[in-house]
C-alpha cells in the first residue's frame, strides 16, 4: 500500500484526470448506469487517497476530506423540489393547467404546437426538464389521436422548448443549480441576466419550428372542435391538494426571489416547502417519487471531481485557459459559450458543468470576480442550451424518444440532429449577442 500510495502522490493530477475521463467515456457510452459509474468512481478516488477519508488532521480540519466536496446546497435543493413537484403533480394542477392553455387554441393545430412549447418552456423554468415533459406528453399524445395528426412535431417542440425553459431560472435545469451555488448567484440573478434572452430564444425558435412543421399540421374542423370542446372539469383529482401545493410552491417561489432580503438558502426554502406538505402524505410515499439515481449520481461526480480539485488538476485546467485565450475575457467568453454548447450535446451536461465549475472558481481567484462573471452566464447557457443538440443531450429528450417510439412515432437520431443542430446553434448565436451587448462591448 505504501508503494501505491507513492505513485499516486507522485502522479494524483494525472490518475484523478484518468478516473473523470474514463467516468466520461462511461457515461456517454450508457451500456451501465450512470450513478454505479459515478459510484465506482468516487470510491476509488477516496481509495487511492485523491481525497481524504478522515474528517481531522493533525487536530484540525482536513480541507481534502471528501464530504467537504459534496455540494449540500444543490443535493437538499434537488430533493425538495423532487418532493413539491412529486407531491403538486398528484392532484392534477399542472395537466389541468395544459387543458385550460390547449382550449384557448381552439383545436388549431398551430396554436397548439405554439401552446405546448410555451406551456413545456414555463413549466421547466420551475419544475425539473424530465417532469415536465412527463406531464405533458400524455396530454400530447391524446391531442394528436383527437386531431388525427402525427404528434412527432409537437413532441420536438416539447423537447427543444423544455432545454430552453430551463435555462432561465436557477431551478429550471440542474446545470444552473450546481452553477448557483458554486457563484453565489441567487434565483433574481438568473431571473435578471438570463430570463429575457431566453423569451427571445424561445420565440424565435418556436417560429423557426413553425416553418419546420408547417406542412404537418392541419386537420378538419370537426376535429378541431373536439379539441376545442375538452372536459377538464375533472382533471383536478384533489381539490385541497392542489390548494395546498400551489400555495406551496407559490410561497417557495417567493421565497426563492426574496433570497437577498431574507439571506435564507435556496436549499432550506425548498427544504421548508417540501416537509410541511409531507405533514399531509405518507412520506414512504413521496419518497419512492425523488429520482435518486439522480441524487447518487451527483455525489459521485461531486467526489471524482473534487480528486481531480485536490490535485491541483482544475487550476492547471484554468491556467490553460487563460494561456489560450490570452486573459482575453472575450475570447474566453465566446469559448466557454460555444464549447459547452458542442461538449453538453454529446455527453450528460451535468458532469461537464460539475467539472467546470471549480475551473471557473480557479480562474476567479486569479482574474477576479468581474472578470468571470459573464463566463458564469456563459457557461449555463451553452450546458442548458446545448442539450437539444442531439437526442442524447438531455434526460428529458431520451425520455421523449423512448416515449413516442413505444406508442408507435420513433424519432431517429439523424432526424432530430437535423434540426437539433440548427436549433442550438439559432440559440447560441442569439447568446452570444446577448453576451456581448451586456457584459463585453
Amino acid at each position: 500500500m505504501e508503494f501505491l500510495h507513492s505513485i499516486v502522490q507522485a502522479h494524483n493530477v494525472a490518475i484523478s484526470a484518468g478516473i473523470l475521463l474514463v467516468a466520461y467515456v462511461f457515461i456517454a457510452l450508457e451500456k451501465i448506469p450512470k450513478v454505479t459509474i459515478a459510484l465506482l468512481g468516487a470510491a476509488i478516488t477516496i481509495m487511492l487517497g485523491l481525497v481524504s477519508q478522515t474528517k481531522a488532521l493533525d487536530g484540525g480540519l482536513d480541507p481534502h476530506y471528501f464530504i467537504n466536496f459534496v455540494d449540500f446546497n444543490v443535493i437538499f435543493l434537488l430533493v425538495s423540489m423532487m418532493i413539491i413537484v412529486s407531491i403538486a403533480t398528484r392532484s392534477g394542477m399542472f395537466n389541468w393547467v395544459a387543458n385550460e392553455l390547449l382550449k384557448l387554441t381552439k383545436g388549431r393545430p398551430v396554436g397548439i404546437l405554439f401552446a405546448l412549447g410555451l406551456f413545456t418552456a414555463i413549466a421547466s423554468a420551475f419544475l425539473d426538464n424530465v417532469t415536465t415533459v412527463i406531464l405533458i406528453m400524455p396530454v400530447t399524445f391524446f391531442i394528436a389521436k383527437k386531431l388525427d395528426i402525427n404528434p412527432i412535431p409537437f413532441l420536438l417542440t416539447e423537447i427543444f422548448a423544455s432545454n430552453i425553459g430551463g435555462t432561465a431560472t436557477l431551478i429550471g435545469d440542474p446545470p444552473n443549480i450546481i452553477i448557483g451555488s458554486a457563484a453565489g448567484l441567487s434565483f433574481m440573478d438568473f431571473v435578471i441576466e438570463l430570463t429575457p434572452i431566453i423569451t427571445v430564444i424561445l420565440a424565435v425558435v418556436l417560429c423557426v419550428l413553425f416553418l419546420f412543421f408547417k406542412k404537418d399540421l392541419h386537420t378538419t374542423p370537426e376535429k378541431m372542435a373536439a379539441v376545442a370542446n375538452l372536459d377538464n372539469s375533472k382533471t383536478i383529482t384533489d381539490f385541497p391538494l392542489m390548494i395546498r401545493s400551489a400555495i406551496v410552491l407559490g410561497l417557495v417561489i417567493l421565497g426563492f426571489v426574496l433570497h437577498d432580503v431574507t439571506h435564507i438558502e435556496t436549499c432550506v426554502t425548498a427544504m421548508l416547502g417540501a416537509s410541511f406538505l409531507l405533514l399531509f402524505e405518507k412520506p414512504k410515499d413521496i419518497l419512492c417519487d425523488v429520482e435518486w439515481n439522480t441524487i447518487f449520481f451527483f455525489i459521485g461526480l461531486f467526489i471524482i471531481i473534487g480528486g481531480v480539485e485536490a490535485s491541483g488538476g482544475i487550476a492547471l485546467m484554468a491556467k490553460w485557459i487563460l494561456n489560450v485565450t490570452d486573459g482575453s475575457q472575450n475570447a474566453a467568453a465566446m469559448l466557454i459559450l460555444w464549447a459547452s454548447g458542442f461538449i453538453s450535446g454529446i455527453i450528460d451536461n451535468i458532469p461537464y458543468t460539475a467539472t467546470m465549475t471549480p475551473m471557473l472558481l480557479e480562474i476567479r481567484n486569479v482574474m477576479g470576480a468581474d472578470y468571470t462573471l459573464p463566463l458564469w452566464w456563459c457557461l449555463s447557457l451553452g450546458a442548458c442550451l446545448g442539450g437539444n443538440m442531439t437526442i442524447i443531450g438531455a434526460a428529458a429528450n431520451v425520455i421523449v424518444s423512448e416515449t413516442s417510439a413505444h406508442h408507435g412515432h420513433p424519432i431517429q437520431f439523424m432526424r432530430f440532429l437535423k434540426y437539433g443542430v440548427f436549433i442550438m446553434i439559432i440559440s447560441l448565436a442569439l447568446s452570444s449577442v446577448y453576451i456581448w451587448f451586456r457584459f463585453l462591448h
